[in-house]
């Protein structure tokens, strides 16, 4: 598994996790003896070491494949909980988890569980211990290599298989046969498949043609299909954003249902160049009554192009995470000639908004100023938190307006109509087709005066810096720890309201114009060091400026450093003593 060295393991400190090496040690806890290592480098804990090598002692490696007797490894098994399934108990079915977990204990195994609730039919996929019944059943088959499902006695609609391999709960076989399902084409009479096989072929033949002939009729633009989405499922991936890099398996699809989902749009909370946004409510049963309040953005058929852009980086299953909206699917709307987004909504509405009206405290700037580099950096990352390769992702047009206020004051990216994945495959000239794109204000120079280093993909993220230096600027603008505060005002906000690229050339490369840092901004060390930073990231140096990794860090470090809160009576000793450290 992945862990955070900071936070103890099963009630153990980790403190010697910066090894290349995985060894393990032997910790007494809670009664029991522990073997625990943690290392850091690529699959490091592969390979384990039962003992630090020495001229006197013989190296022991065990490698995960080979963990047997005393001591066994967790066993690796899909656990998506319940959630929604087209599986209708016949043939060969798959589970549509995409969340593999270590199980807690090693001596639990893989299970799976299919059943009809309410006329609706639902897999669970979970790991657990034999020696406890499950669903009031005791595991019998656990032993097996794949999960054959078997009938709950005296229950028609409810079956549970176990197996004891790794992800074998994906996969769910329901035929009744006694050999493992490698081995049904060996079992099959040979007379039968050679009957079989010419048909076969003039299918093949008789299907590939058809395919050719329709695809030549298709815009050249058609949307790929990918599986559907029932209402039941949409209500499982709404029902908690907080767990959104999470929280289903089934997100990320496009629509292609007969019947649309149920959403009644509410009211416009959002317009833009592309698109518009709609607070709606998606109905969750039969009476009006019963609805999860979602977002829509819909765009107008000429902006295909847009739509696509946006649901196609949506589409990217490593993109979820909680400072990245969640997004729930798409739908082609042809009887309105309008193409849907439908994300998860957040009453409190886009940054800028939020800004407009609050005045925050130290702690809501440090919360809002975090998030907003932790969706940036993860946007950015080649690899997800767990090590899973990923594209990075630049967004392109990042301003206050593109960021979004959830209900625990943390920040979640949006607006993704502009982004562009990174691929190190793509030459220059299809970097340089990608055009000058953004909002002016918050253009970075090199963008503004079209010399980004198309050599270097990295030139991408560094412009995203600069955006987001602007916004943190804006988040810290409006923080109570500086004394009195403005009026909200966007970056360069006494430039004119509608600012232009030629406009903004001129003050921004010529002149190298920023927003203003007030001195009253040096009285509180928190909000010194930040501005420090924010300075770093909007350097007219595309290579001086700092990774967002790197803020999300400094946030941390700034965080420790300061004492707060701070009250109104004792704020200029606490000052006095913020100017000694």
């Amino acid at each position: 598994m992945c862990h955070d060295p900071i936070q103890p393991l099963y009630g153990v400190t980790l403190d010697d996790f910066s090894s290349s090496d995985c060894v393990l040690t032997v910790r007494y806890v809670n009664g029991s003896n522990l073997r625990l290592c943690a290392c850091t480098g690529h699959e490091c804990n592969e390979r384990m070491l039962l003992n630090k090598p020495d001229n006197d002692t013989k190296l022991v490696i065990l490698h995960t494949s080979e963990t047997k007797g005393g001591f066994r490894l967790p066993q690796l098994c899909m656990f998506c909980d319940i959630e929604s399934t087209a599986c209708n108990a016949t043939g060969v079915c798959e589970s549509s988890c995409n969340i593999t977990s270590i199980c807690e204990n090693p001596d639990e195994v893989c299970v799976s569980a299919w059943k009809r609730n309410e006329g609706n039919a639902i897999i669970e996929t979970v790991c657990h211990n034999p020696a406890f019944p499950f669903h009031g059943q005791y595991l019998t088959d656990y032993n097996n290599t794949v999960c054959l499902m078997k009938q709950v006695k005296d229950m028609e609609d409810f079956y549970i298989c176990s197996c004891n391999q790794e992800e074998c709960n994906d996969r769910l076989f329901f035929t009744d046969v006694s050999s493992p399902p490698g081995d049904y084409k060996k079992n099959l009479p040979p007379v039968l498949l050679v009957s079989l096989l010419p048909g076969l072929i003039a299918v093949v033949v008789l299907l590939s043609a058809f395919y050719c002939f329709y695809a030549v009729r298709q815009q050249s633009l058609t949307a790929p299909k990918t599986k559907g989405i029932d209402s039941e499922t949409c209500a499982i991936i709404m029902s908690d954003d907080d767990r959104s890099d999470s929280s289903s398996a089934n997100a990320n699809s496009l629509n292609h249902n007969t019947e649309l989902l149920p959403i009644q749009l509410d009211a416009i909370v959002g317009k833009g160049r592309f698109a518009e946004v709609y607070r709606a409510k998606l109905k969750q049963g039969a009476t009006d009554e019963s609805f999860q309040m979602v977002a829509v953005k819909i765009f107008p058929y000429e902006e295909y192009a847009s739509w696509k852009t946006e649901w196609e980086i949506f589409s990217d299953t490593e993109l979820r995470h909680e400072n990245v909206l969640q997004f729930l699917t798409a739908e082609d709307r042809k009887a309105e000639r309008r193409y849907w987004l439908i994300t998860a909504y957040h009453e409190r509405g886009n940054l800028q908004e939020f800004l407009t009206q609050h005045v925050i405290g130290w702690d809501e700037l440090c919360r809002l100023g975090r998030s907003l580099a932790r969706g940036v950096a993860h946007l950015h990352a080649d690899r997800t938190p767990c090590g899973r390769t990923k594209a990075p992702i630049v967004h392109r047009d990042l301003k206050s307006a593109n960021v979004l206020v959830k209900a625990d004051l943390s920040c979640c990216l949006c607006d993704f109509g502009l982004s562009l994945r990174l691929d190190n495959s793509m030459t220059p000239e299809e970097l340089a087709n990608s055009g000058q794109v953004g909002t002016a204000r918050y253009m970075a120079p090199e963008v503004l005066e079209s010399r980004m280093d198309l050599e270097n993909i990295e030139s991408f993220k560094q412009a995203d810096v600069y955006s987001m230096a602007l916004v943190l600027w804006e988040i810290t603008s409006r923080c109570s720890a500086i004394g009195d505060v403005r009026e909200y005002e966007p970056p360069f906000g006494k430039l004119k309201d509608h600012l232009c690229v030629e406009s903004m050339k001129d003050d921004v490369i010529r002149d190298r114009l920023r927003p203003e840092i007030p001195a009253s901004w040096s009285n509180h060390t928190g909000v010194q060091l930040l501005s420090s930073s924010i300075e770093e990231c909007w350097d007219h140096d595309p290579e001086a400026r700092l990774t967002a990794q790197c803020i999300v860090e400094r946030f941390s470090e700034i965080s420790s450093a300061v004492i707060s809160p701070v009250s109104s009576d004792n704020k200029s000793t606490q000052d006095s003593g913020n100017d000694e450290k």
